[in-house]
Parts: C-alpha cells; structure tokens; sequence
C-alpha cells in the first residue's frame, strides 16, 4: 500500500499538470506539422504573426499569447558588480496574464509587458536582487548590455505546469523579431483562449485556411507564381493543428517544448506497477487466509452449529479484512512519510503526502476499504460454505479444498514478477544499448564552458588562452552541440535550381575551424574549414550523408555544390566537405539533414577536448582565466557526457523505479509462497514423519514438498514471457534505434523467477524435513 500511494501520488502530479490556471480547459496550443526540403518536423512552435492572424480571422478566438525561448542569461541589478545566471528565460506577450489568470504580487499585470524593456520576475528571481516589495521599477542589467525595468513581480509559478523554472519573462514588445511577418519562421510557442463551449476541433477548418491565405503569398516572395495545390503535389504540407493545454505534458512528445514534458505511458506503466503491488498483496492474502482456514473450520463450524448464518460469517470475515486493510493504511502512510524525500530524488519530482487535504484522505480510506474487501471476499465466501458436521468430525481436509484457486492464485503472482523481471532487464539493456552505441562523435572528455558571448571581443582570446594548457588537446566555439543545447533549421536553395522541389531544409549550426577535430566528427570526403587559409570559407558549409542522399548526390560529387542559404539576400554558400552522419538528436530521431557553417562571431559555448590528466586541477586553471577576462560573469561548466546522459533522464528515472518495484512484487510473492509452503509443510507433517520412518531421505522429502510449487512458477514463466515480450517491445518502438530483446532475457527471467522460489520453499522444505520423525509422529 506504500508504494502504491508513492507511485499514485507520482501519478497525480503528472495528470494534473496545467489544471490549476484559470480557464485551463479553453486553453489551446498551436502546432505545425510540415515537410519541406526533404525534412519532416513536428514542431510545436508556429511563426509570429500567427497570434495576431488568429484573433483577426477566427471569431472563436478571443485572445493568443506568444512565449520565445532565448535560454540562459547573465542578469545583475544596476549597481550589483557580479552577475546571476537564469538558465531558463522567455520572452512573453502582455496578454499572458489574462490568458492563464496569473495574478502579480506588485505591479499592474495590465500594462507589465506593455512596453519595450519591461520584465516580469518571480518571486526566487527577484530576492536575487533586492527585496520584492521594492523590485518594481528597478532596473535589471541583461548580458551586461541590455537595460530592462521590472514592472511586476509574480509568485513562483508551480512546478507542475509549463512554466516550472521559468524565472523571468521579457516583453515581446521589444523583441524586433516578433513584430516581423515571417510566416516561414517557426519559432514561437503560441497559445489562444477559445469561447466557452468551443473546442479546438470546432476551428479546424479556420486554422488550416492560414496556409493559402498566409503562408504561400509569403513563400510566394522565393517561389514566384508557386500555389498551395503546387506546393501539396510536390510531397511538402503544413498542417497546423491544436493541442489542449492539459494534454501538453503527456500527449505533445515534440521536439523542442516550451517546457520538460513528460509521456502518457509512463504514467500507464507506474500505474499498472501500483495495480500490480496491490493484486500481490491481495492475492497473498487470499492464498494464506485460506491455507490457514483449517485453523478456523471448527470455529465456522460451532459458529454454524450454534445457529450462526452464511451470511453472518460472510460479514465477519469482510469486518476483518477491512480492518487489517485500515491498520496496513495507517502504516503504509508512516512509510510512505519516511520514503518520500528518498523518492523525489528517485522521481527528479518535489512531491508530498497532503495530509491536510480532506479529499486525500477520502480517496485514501475508501480504496483502502475497497482493497480490504476484495481481499477478503474469497477466503469469506469460501469458508463460509464449510459442512459444519465435516469439520466437526476432524474431516477438515476434505472439507476445506480451495487448492485449484491457490494455485492460481500463486501463478498469477509468478507470472506478474517474471513479467517485471523482463520489464526491468529490457529497459536497462536499452539504456546501456544508448551508453554503448556509436554515436558518431566523442563526448568523453569534452568539458563545456556555458556563456561565452558574454566575453564578446575576447572569446578567441578566451580560447587561445585555454589552448595552452597542458591537459587541453582543442577547443572549439559553437552554439551548437550534439548533445541538448541550441537548435536552428533553414532552407536551402541549389543555386542553379531555386524551384522549392529542389530545396533542403537543415539544420544550421554555426562553428569554427577547430569543431570536427574537438567533437570527433569524421570526414567522409572534402576538408574542413581553414579561414586562414581560404578567407572563403567565411561563405563555405559542410553538410552530412543524410543531406547528401535527400540531395540525390554522392559524397564525391556534392563538393562544390552552391545554394543559395539566405533567401533575402540570395547568399551562396559552397559544399567543402561531408561529415559521416552523427547523433545529434536523441536515439528516439532519425538522424536528419545538417549544415554546419563557419561563424564563431555566434557561439555561446567552448568546448574542450581534455587529454587526461587531472581534470580538476584543469578546470580550476580554465575557471581562473575566465576569472581574468571576465571578472562579473559566473563561471558556467559540464561535460557533454553529462549533457548526453540527461536527454535520457525519463528512460534512467523509470530504468530505476522498475527495478525498485520489480524487487518489491518479488519479496512480496516470495512472501505468499513461504507462507503456502509453511502450511503445505506443517499439513504434511505426520506424512513426512512416516515417509522418513521408511527411510525417506531428507533429498527426496524436499524434492516431494518443492516439486508442486515449482511446477506452479513453471507455468507462471510459460505465461508471463510472451506477455512481457510484447509489452517492453511496444515501449522500444519510440526509440529510432533499439535493441532487439535477446534470448537471455527471457532464460534469465525465468532462472530468476524459479531460482527465487526454489531458494523461498526449499528453506521451508528443509527445515521440515530435518524435524525428528518420533516428535511428528508422537500423537499418533
């Protein structure tokens, strides 16, 4: 019962993500499904004049905020000397108030955002710098450069929504990008607020016209004369649908979110777990309630005798299970208390038990009463059925039967741990699988140093300065890594064809000279960039297999290749290389097309490539010179393999309450089976009393008394292996790249699940076999 409550109270966090705003159910957001240039995305941004568009043109719209992700950012009140790194910032329309009834502890949430260089804080952010009450109309300093006035201050916004680690929103309204009619750009989380009794469905059709009627006039800029049944015909669409606010943590899955989000089925498989605990527990006392119901046939039969009911005896048994129920829940929330701090760093969530909820206690007592009585109801309605003149008469055995059900029951409870012994196995050999593949590039070793552009002029000078260390074997300036950091896509056009049939969409990632040597990435043909060399690299892109082959070309034949990469300006940018195709997604992606160009002017990170030694000593040295060329900034470092690993953190977080559990549903079905195999062995015992009398050793009498039992689990392995293959292969499929289940998952599941109840009933069986015959047989 406490792990049920601790996984149930995982589950309500997750359903209840978003429900507390205002209007929550009104709430949509707006995504783009397209192709074009050979790339399929799913997005769950649109471009920016879409809010505007909306409101225009839908009358069920009444109202749309837009939110722009810009990452992290140095902040510092306007006299502060240091700065204070906020990982996570927004810019955010004024109407975000409104749209999900956000109150501000000070300030006017109707004019906050209104005007350029206006932030809003929260209440953690804000104690940062000065005490909130006197926070608006102060002054904050943003990457040293930008001036912005805080107009409100809002309490922290609750870590079960979207804007969970949201520390401070800037208005859109000074954010030169968003006030632009580029309805090819996708790149702003929008959100409306429907008319009540309208849904999302309802606007479909109103949504969709958006396409001809907004995206290709602008496409039309690029494509002359091009039409929407033209664009169709060639294989490329957008699709805009939406998306409930409330759905936005489990149903979404796109890539990138406003926010962490989590999936449905994990919330299905932590609550299947909670099920399963339950039933073992359930099962366990069924199975020992009437394996132990010899003990009591003579109390049912004087009972009966006596003039006692079925009926009578039937609420007896229920009153008493539902009492055992009540007390196991008063001990289950102590547990449940003790192991909660231990399970939130399990989960990576901040949750606790609501004892002042009366709700909470309501559920909490109803379902235990619930479970008490359908633990009860079997062993009820089977010892009330007992022939009072059969027990009477000491014919006890005959009278009780019940054997079928308990073997059923102890099956069931072998197939649900084989099935999770399979379960934990295929998700650890997964993750080790996404450890141990070739992702194409190296992250070991590779040491980030976060906010670089806060150096501006002097990040060369940074990284010449970090060169000379003895342990440094390169560095390299991007903003763009393999592992989760910044992510841009554009369209390219080969220049001597700019039909959009002919166009790429790629990613586009800004890097310098060093960038293949320092990640490891592998040239399959051409070079790499070398500005001192040739001044036109400035102008050169290298591009990866996948954009090769969406590009109907060899790696030997592209080089050269022109497109033309910025549409307004008609940039040509000449192929010099082709990189062999690396992870730069998570393994549940296809790896996609790439172009990556030379512009250090745009990095925000230096990578390092360590050559061993002490790595400590090497990063105190790296913190000092940062220390000396920018003194105000924090110092902001990890390693990619730590990046790498946290893409993985959900699949770690389940990999680890699996086995939890898993071990759990195990102690708890050993548990039933040394309870049956005790009775089994003292029901047994004038038997095993005569057998060793005629010489029976103590081998054969433990083979007697374990032979049945293990044929049970036998059948319980048969059951559950099919099952658990195709659930875990179901979960595999998200992932692009997997393993295929090996045979020994299965054999060892199975050795696991009989090696335990063999060790569970041949400790009972032993140690009834070793008792001297002439103490069993004395009352004979």
């Amino acid at each position: 019962m406490a792990g049920g409550l601790l996984l149930g109270l995982y589950i309500y966090d997750d359903l209840s993500h978003d429900k507390m705003f205002t209007d929550a159910e009104r709430i949509y957001r707006i995504n783009t499904d397209m192709k074009f240039g050979g790339a399929a995305e799913e997005n769950a941004e649109v471009s920016a004049p879409m809010a505007e568009a909306m409101v225009n043109d839908i009358p069920q719209v009444e109202m749309a905020t837009r939110f722009r992700n810009i990452g992290g950012v140095f902040i510092r009140s306007q006299n502060a000397r240091d700065n204070v790194r906020e990982p996570q910032v927004s810019y955010a329309d004024s109407t975000f108030f409104d749209m999900f009834g956000i109150e501000l502890l000070y300030g006017d949430k109707r004019t906050a955002l209104t005007e350029p260089n206006t932030m809003v804080i929260t209440r953690t952010a804000a104690e940062k710098h000065f005490p909130i009450d006197q926070a608006v109309g102060k002054t904050l300093v943003i990457n040293d450069q930008d001036m912005y006035t805080v107009t409100g201050v809002l309490e922290d916004l609750p870590k079960n929504s979207i804007f969970k680690d949201k520390p401070l929103f800037l208005a859109m309204s000074g954010y030169e990008d968003a006030q632009l009619a580029e309805w090819g750009n996708h790149n702003y989380f929008t959100f409306i607020k429907l008319v009540p009794g309208t849904t999302g469905t309802n606007i479909q059709n109103e949504l969709q016209a958006m396409v001809g009627r907004y995206l290709i006039p602008y496409a039309q800029r690029f494509f002359p004369g091009i039409t929407e049944q033209q664009f169709l015909d060639s294989g490329n669409y957008v699709n805009y649908s939406t998306i409930p606010l409330t759905d936005i943590h489990l149903h979404s899955g796109r890539n990138p979110e406003f926010s962490a989000v989590s999936d449905i089925k994990n919330v299905y498989i932590l609550g299947a777990i909670a099920l399963i605990l339950l039933v073992l527990a359930s099962v366990n006392f069924m199975n020992l309630s009437t394996a132990h119901s010899l003990k009591r046939a003579k109390e049912v039969g004087i009972r009966k005798t006596l003039g006692s009911q079925r009926s009578g005896l039937i609420g007896q048994f229920l009153t008493e299970s539902g009492l055992i129920a009540m007390g196991a829940l008063i001990f289950a929330i102590i547990v449940a208390y003790i192991a909660i701090p231990f399970y939130n760093e399990l989960s990576g969530k901040e949750l606790s038990v609501p004892f002042s909820n009366p709700i909470f206690w309501l559920i909490l007592i109803i379902a235990a009463l619930v479970l008490g009585l359908f633990s009860g109801s079997y062993p009820a309605f089977f010892m009330s059925r007992f022939v009072a003149a059969k027990v009477l008469k000491g014919q006890g055995d005959n009278a009780i039967g019940g054997g079928r059900v308990r073997n059923a029951l102890v099956i069931l409870q072998f197939s649900i741990s084989v099935f999770l012994i399979m379960g934990t196995l295929t998700v650890f050999q997964q993750l080790r699988f996404i450890q141990g593949k070739d992702l194409g590039y190296g992250k070991n070793q590779v040491l980030i140093i976060g906010g670089v552009n806060a150096l501006e002029g002097r990040k060369q000078a940074f990284k010449d300065a970090v060169l000379r260390l003895s342990q440094v074997d390169n560095a390299t300036l991007s903003s763009f890594l393999p592992t989760p950091s910044a992510r841009s896509s554009g369209t390219y056009l080969l220049a001597e064809d700019r039909s959009q049939e002919k166009s790429i969409n790629m990613q586009q990632w800004a890097v310098d000279d060093d960038y293949l040597n320092t990640i490891g990435l592998s040239l399959v043909s051409g070079r790499t960039f070398d500005l001192d060399k040739f001044a036109t690299d400035s102008l050169a892109i290298i591009v990866n297999e996948k954009a090769v082959s969406i590009l109907g070309k060899t790696p030997e034949t592209v080089i050269g290749t022109q497109f033309v990469n910025n549409l307004e300006e008609g940039t040509l940018s000449t192929v010099i290389g082709v990189v062999k195709d690396f992870h730069f997604e998570t393994l549940r992606e296809e790896v996609g097309a790439l172009a990556l160009f030379n512009g250090a002017e745009f990095a925000s990170n230096l990578s390092i490539k360590l050559n061993g030694g002490d790595v400590s000593r090497t990063l105190t040295e790296i913190e000092n010179i940062w220390r000396n060329m920018a003194p105000t900034q924090p110092f902001d470092s990890y390693f990619m393999d730590d990046s790498f690993n946290t893409s993985y953190d959900a699949e770690q977080r389940l990999g680890r309450i699996f086995m939890i559990f898993t071990i759990l549903s195990i102690i708890i079905a050993c548990l039933g089976l040394l309870g049956l195999a005790t009775f089994n062995a003292q029901k047994r015992v004038k038997e095993i009393g005569v057998r060793k009398v005629l010489g029976a050793g103590v081998g054969q009498i433990v083979y007697r008394l374990s032979v049945d039992f293990l044929k049970l689990v036998g059948l319980a392995v048969v059951i559950a292996l099919p099952l658990g293959w195709y659930a875990m292969d179901r979960w595999l499929q998200d992932f692009s790249y997997r393993i295929d289940i090996p045979w020994w998952i299965f054999a060892l599941s199975a050795l696991l699940a009989v090696g335990v109840a063999l060790v569970t009933v041949s400790y009972q069986s032993i140690k009834a076999a070793i008792v001297n015959p002439v103490k069993s047989l004395r009352a004979e």
